[in-house]
């Protein structure tokens, strides 16, 4: 991106990534040869609380305006009312739903987050033990789950509790889709090579904040909380650890304990003070994220393959032709090393879909979300509706114009949030051959390629289940723990207080239980290597 280009004002670039985003008409398909299906009474009803993916969000505001949520209930026969939580507040938004005693029908969440776990949701009456349910209205995952004993280990309580519809990315290939993304361009106009280590970072960072004068050249997402952009490994993994959980030589870390971790705070404050960092590193969402990377802004960040490159990159190259990202290693701080962390997901991660305890459509609701697991619905999650998002080749489902080449200017990422679930989590299965499609341009291929490229699997902590009273006790304890690392994390970053702060605050952590923390984790770790 040239000078002239660079001074244009930034309101001026987020008129046209708006308009760049905006959905004119979208055609909208039926179904032929439907086969047999169990539907709610006529006129009746059943409410759905759930948070709105961002990419669809984007383009239409509400549930009801999205052609995937209207097909499904469509096709079910299910008519749902959407109750949507503002962007972002998820978590805090359904505590006071609990808190309220008025239960939607259905809720979808990552049930993890849930104060005492997915069996004090249980326990305490707000969700539905689903075990006799899906014996009887869900042959779909039923039959997914006898075929898929592993999976089936992880998605239930210690007891055997079944407390929700699952998403699957069952493909080793679907579970790493994150990482390090630079301005390619920028990098060639400065004579640069694509940044591996820290050392290499700081050189680009330091070029593009001097030469290029770009006012936030690394940027990441700080919310929900503090440095949640890089908590799969970015940069804190180039010092050995994670910020959170994870598995060194089998034993149970924590890594904002580890002496590490102040090397890395060290680090960042550094670069805050050079003015390398995004200096509103504590309110980064993905809509700021967006904007700073097609302005200008910004020339670095940590996000994903569809909904960063996928999305920046075409918006990029209509402001300017010459623009090009491409992906970067998770850095390291010797040349050559592989990276220890990095992005990669569990084939399940606890978002999943929930039937409140006080439901009267437990059939119907139930049946609704088998939908997914079957063979028609697979289609309408991964692909969307024949004919209009998706056409059949040789056998093949393959992805329309309307996706790929959206003649509304969507990026893919939000063509396909519109038409299917394939790019974010539900009641489903993930299909890979989405992936192939969907990552069209060539960076995005490289990208996963060598985001894959790390020991993550080897230090990752498995997606264990916690019995009621550790639920609560962990839960307990790491909200303040956690609370405690953000402020630290950030105080320190920002020079509010000084790098030999670490050492009292993780004194403080461990007044308040980390230990015990780590040690529940330990245990529940045990219980699911015996089971």
């Amino acid at each position: 991106m040239g000078a002239t280009t660079r001074k244009r004002p930034v309101a001026g670039l987020l008129g046209l990534l708006a308009a760049a985003l905006l959905l004119g008409s979208c055609g909208f398909g039926g179904m032929a040869d439907q086969p047999d299906r169990r539907t709610a009474e006529p006129g009746e009803r059943l409410t759905y609380w759930a948070e709105l993916n961002g990419n669809a969000s984007s383009v239409r505001p509400t549930f009801q305006e999205v052609p995937f949520f209207q097909e499904w209930q469509k096709r079910t026969g299910v008519q749902l009312d959407f109750i949507q939580p503002p962007a972002n507040q998820a978590q805090e938004a359904i505590n006071v739903l609990l808190a309220s005693g008025e239960l939607p029908d259905i809720m979808e969440y990552e049930w993890s987050n849930f104060p005492g776990g997915p069996a004090k949701a249980l326990s305490d009456g707000y969700l539905l033990r689903l075990n006799e349910s899906i014996d009887k209205y869900a042959p779909n995952l039923k039959a997914f789950l006898e075929a898929n004993p592993d999976i089936d280990k992880q998605i239930k309580t210690d007891d055997g509790s079944y407390y929700m519809f699952p998403f699957i990315q069952e493909d080793d290939r679907l579970r790493t889709y994150q990482g390090p993304i630079v301005r390619k361009d920028w990098l060639d106009e400065l004579g640069l090579a694509v940044p591996e280590t820290i050392e290499e970072w700081h050189e680009v960072l330091l070029a593009f904040k001097e030469r290029k004068g770009v006012v936030a050249p690394l940027t990441f997402l700080g919310v929900p909380n503090a440095l949640f952009g890089i908590e799969n490994g970015g940069f804190i993994g180039a010092f050995g650890i994670k910020r959170g959980y994870y598995l060194e030589e089998g034993r149970v870390k924590f890594g904002a304990i580890e002496p590490a971790y102040k090397q890395f705070l060290a680090l960042f404050r550094q670069w805050y003070a050079e003015g390398l960092i995004d200096p509103n590193i504590a309110t980064v969402d993905t809509k700021t994220l967006d904007a700073s990377m097609v302005s200008g802004r910004s020339g670095a960040s940590i996000w994903n393959a569809g909904a960063g490159i996928g999305t920046w990159q075409p918006i990029l190259q209509g402001l300017d032709p010459n623009a090009k990202l491409a992906p970067a290693p998770y850095p390291v701080m010797k040349k050559g090393e592989k990276p220890k962390f990095g992005q990669r997901v569990h084939p399940f991660n606890s978002a999943g879909v929930a039937i409140s305890a006080k439901s009267k459509h437990v059939e119907e609701a139930v049946r609704m979300l088998d939908y997914g697991y079957g063979a028609e619905g697979h289609l309408l999650f991964n692909f969307g509706i024949e004919g209009v998002s998706y056409e059949m080749d040789g056998g093949q489902p393959r992805y329309t114009d309307l996706i790929l080449n959206n003649p509304d200017r969507l990026a893919p990422s939000q063509a396909l949030a519109m038409y299917t679930r394939a790019s974010y989590f539900g009641p489903f299965v993930q299909d890979k051959r989405y992936l192939e499609q969907y990552y069209s341009l060539p960076e995005q291929q490289e990208a996963v390629a060598i985001w894959s490229n790390t020991d993550a699997a080897e230090h990752q902590y498995p997606q264990t289940q916690k019995t009621e009273q550790e639920s609560a006790e962990l839960s307990a304890i790491m909200q303040d723990v956690q609370t405690m690392v953000d402020e630290m994390s950030l105080k320190i970053i920002l020079g509010i207080e000084p790098l030999d702060a670490f050492e009292g605050y993780v004194e403080q952590m461990k007044a308040i239980g980390v230990e015990r923390a780590i040690e529940i984790q330990e245990n529940a770790l045990e219980r699911f290597r015996q089971r």
